[in-house]
C-alpha cells in the first residue's frame, strides 16, 4: 500500500511534521509524551472507526465478496450460450439485431464444441472444461445487457454503473455500505497485474470517504511494496500514535475535510498491515496438492492461479471485497483479428477459478462469499476483421457462485444467433441491483449525499432479479 506524506500544519503555523521531527528525535521521551497526549485525548469522545463493521440492511448469507472481470469482451457464444442456430449458418450474410440490424454480417460459427456440466446439465463450450464441472455451484446468467459498444465505457458501467462520468466503484460501494471484517487489512483489495479500460476508476471511491478506495496490488515477489517498516516497531507505534493525536485535534474543527480524515484511516490501516498482510500474502505454507489444484507452481507469484488463492486466503482474513482483474487495455480478450486467440485466454483463467470454487467449498465459504464473473460486452454473431468477432453490448453472458445465489440455474435467453436479449433481459444496473441485495444492500437506500443529491451505485434503475436468488 502506497503511502504519500502529507504536511498538516497546527493552528499556530508551524509544520507538524517539523514538531514530529523534533519529538521523534528525542525517542526516549517519547513514549511519555505520547501516552501524556492519548490520555488526554481519551477525555474526549470515543468516535467510530470509519470502516467498522456496519448491519446490512436486511439478514443474508453473503459477507464477502469476490469479483473477477475479464477485460476485453468475452464471446458469449463461445462460451456459455451455446446456438446450434449458428453453426448451421457459419458463412451465412444476413443482417443481425442488437443495433446491428441495418448491416449485412457474414456470420461465424462458434469455435468450440459445447458439452453438459454437472447435473443441471448446462451446456458449456471446451473453452472452460472445469468451469463447467462446476455449474452445479454456478448462476448462470445469459441475458445480460449493456448500453455502450466501446470498452471505457462499458468497463467504467460494469464497475461504477456510470458509462461516462467517474463514479464510485461496486466494491467502494460494498465498503461504504458494510465496512469491514479485518482492520488491519484494507475493506477492498484490487489484485490488478496491470490496469484495465478505464484504468484505476474501476476501483476508484470518487467521492465516497478516501479510505474505500480499492487498494491495488501487484502480483509479484513484492505485491505491497514499502509494506515493512524502516524502523523499531515501537518507535514507530509511538510515532504515528502522535501523528494520529495532531491530526485528529487538527481534524475536530475541520469536519469537512474527508482527504485527512481518509489519510488517518490509511495510516492506521498501512501500520497494522505490516503484521498480517505479508503472511496473507505468504503461501509458502499451502500444500503441494492445493498449489497444484490450482496449477500453480511453488514460488510462482505471477499467474491469475496466484491471484485466485490469494483472493481464498484474504477472503478467510475478512477482506471484504475482492477484486481480480484479467488482461489490460493492451491484452485481453478483445479478438477481431483471431477468435481462436480466446483458447490461450481461457487456459489462463478455467481451472483457477474452478479451483477456486471447490476451495471455498470445501472450506465452508462459499455459502458466505459471493463469486462474480463477468466481462463488459459480449462479441459479435458476424465477422469482424479476419477471423474475429467485433464488439455487441446487447447481449453477453456472466455468473454467479455461493453467496446466497441460485446455483445450478441458467437465467435468461437471446434469439438463436445470441444478437439480442430473447427473454429475462438482466441490464448492467439490474446486475448491481442484485449483487447488493445478496450482500444484504438495499441499492435504492444504499445513498451517498454530493453535490447537493443522493448518488447511489444503480442511479435511479435497476431491478433485484430474484429468480437469481437462493
Amino acid at each position: 500500500m502506497a503511502i504519500h506524506s502529507h504536511q498538516v500544519v497546527g493552528s499556530g503555523g508551524v509544520p507538524r511534521r517539523a514538531v514530529l521531527q523534533s519529538l521523534v528525535g528525542a525517542s526516549a521521551i517519547l513514549p511519555a509524551i505520547v501516552s501524556e497526549l492519548l490520555a488526554e485525548e481519551a477525555k474526549g469522545t470515543k468516535e467510530e472507526h470509519p470502516l467498522a463493521a456496519k448491519p446490512a440492511h436486511f439478514p443474508t448469507k453473503a459477507k464477502q465478496v469476490i469479483f473477477i472481470f475479464s477485460n476485453g469482451g468475452v464471446s458469449q457464444m463461445d462460451t456459455f450460450d451455446y446456438k446450434p442456430e449458428l453453426f448451421k449458418a457459419d458463412g451465412k450474410t444476413m443482417g443481425v439485431g442488437g443495433g446491428l440490424s441495418n448491416q449485412q454480417r457474414v456470420l461465424l460459427r462458434p469455435g468450440w464444441d459445447f458439452k453438459p456440466g454437472g447435473q443441471c446439465g448446462a451446456l458449456v463450450s471446451d473453452l472452460f472444461p472445469n468451469i463447467r464441472d462446476r455449474m452445479d455451484d454456478i448462476c448462470l446468467i445469459k441475458s445480460m445487457k449493456s448500453d455502450d459498444n466501446e470498452h471505457y465505457q462499458a468497463s467504467l458501467a460494469m464497475h461504477t454503473g456510470s458509462f461516462f462520468f467517474a463514479r464510485p466503484s461496486i466494491g467502494s460501494w460494498v465498503s461504504y455500505g458494510l465496512g469491514t471484517l479485518n482492520r488491519n487489512l484494507p475493506s477492498f483489495v484490487v489484485i490488478a497485474p496491470q490496469l484495465p479500460y478505464a484504468g484505476a476508476q474501476v476501483f476508484n471511491n470518487d467521492f465516497l470517504p478516501a479510505y474505500h478506495q480499492g487498494t491495488r496490488v501487484i502480483p509479484g515477489a513484492n505485491p505491497i511494496p514499502d509494506l515493512l517498516p524502516r524502523s523499531e516497531t515501537e518507535l514507530q507505534s509511538r510515532e504515528l500514535e502522535l501523528a494520529d493525536y495532531l491530526n485528529r485535534r487538527y481534524l475536530r474543527d475541520r469536519s469537512n475535510q474527508s482527504d485527512l480524515a481518509a489519510r488517518i484511516a490509511t495510516y492506521e490501516t498501512a501500520f497494522r498491515m505490516q503484521t498480517e498482510a505479508p503472511e496473507a500474502f505468504d503461501l509458502s505454507k499451502e500444500s503441494d496438492q492445493l498449489l497444484e489444484s490450482y496449477g500453480l507452481e511453488r514460488g510462482q507469484t505471477d499467474s491469475f492461479a496466484w491471484q485466485c488463492l490469494v483472493a481464498r486466503r484474504l477472503v478467510e482474513r475478512g477482506v471484504r471485497f475482492i477484486e481480480l482483474i484479467d488482461g489490460s487495455s493492451s491484452s485481453n480478450w478483445d479478438h477481431h483479428a483471431n477468435m481462436a486467440d480466446h483458447a490461450g485466454r481461457a487456459k489462463q483463467i478455467d481451472q483457477p477459478i474452478a479451483a477456486l470454487l471447490d476451495d471455498l467449498k470445501a472450506r465452508g465459504m462459499l455459502d458466505e462469499t459471493l463469486v462474480v464473473w463477468t466481462t463488459e460486452f459480449g462479441r459479435t454473431p458476424g465477422v469482424d476483421g479476419d477471423k474475429g468477432r467485433g464488439h455487441h453490448s446487447a447481449c453477453f453472458s456472466s455468473w454467479f457462485a455461493g453467496g446466497g445465489s441460485k446455483p445450478g440455474i441458467s437465467y435468461g435467453a437471446t434469439d438463436e444467433l445470441a444478437a439480442t436479449v430473447a427473454e429475462n433481459q438482466v441490464h448492467v444496473h439490474d446486475f448491481h441491483a442484485t449483487i447488493l441485495h445478496l450482500m444484504g444492500l438495499d441499492h435504492t437506500r444504499l445513498t451517498f449525499r454530493h453535490a447537493g443529491r443522493d448518488f447511489r451505485l444503480t442511479d435511479v434503475h435497476g431491478h433485484v432479479v430474484h429468480d437469481l436468488v437462493g
